[in-house]
């Protein structure tokens, strides 16, 4: 199976574990109807820096997230190789996309984050490469 199979079936399965989790937390006017997206990121971290990009998250993003108005709604672990050793996959829900706009321009302004990441790219950049996908919830997800 190629690499971009496996992503794709990675969020389908990140996207079902979501879709239940919000379908117990929310109502179905809180979820679709009013401009709700979800953003789907996926980081390739450079060859052995795995674990330092999951203490940068655990130790300081998410409070930072957090501080922008990020909701942090997952993160993910491929739990089988190649993926389990270089991929970070997490799931941020915004009232909208001009929100989620605001909230990135904000996050990457923000002094506090770049003293973060200044600090934990001493020795080289975590990540190789994003990816980002905007997903609205469909009429019939159960997160409605």
């Amino acid at each position: 199976m190629s690499k971009n199979i496996s992503l794709v079936l990675l969020a389908i399965g990140a996207a079902l574990a979501v879709g239940y989790w919000f379908g117990r937390t929310t109502t179905a006017s809180a979820a679709g109807t009013n401009g709700k997206v979800f953003e789907i990121r996926t980081y390739t971290a450079e060859p052995g820096k795995l674990d330092a990009l999951h203490s940068r998250f655990r130790d300081h993003t998410l409070e930072i997230f957090k501080k922008h108005g990020m909701h942090s709604v997952g993160y993910f672990a491929p739990a089988d190789e190649p993926l389990s050793k270089n991929t970070l996959i997490y799931i941020l829900s915004f009232p909208s996309r001009d929100a989620a706009k605001k909230s990135w321009d904000a996050f990457r302004m923000d002094p506090e984050w770049q003293k973060v990441q200044k600090e934990s790219e001493a020795n080289g950049k975590l990540v190789t490469k994003v990816d980002s996908v905007f997903a609205e919830a469909t009429d019939y997800s159960p997160m409605k």
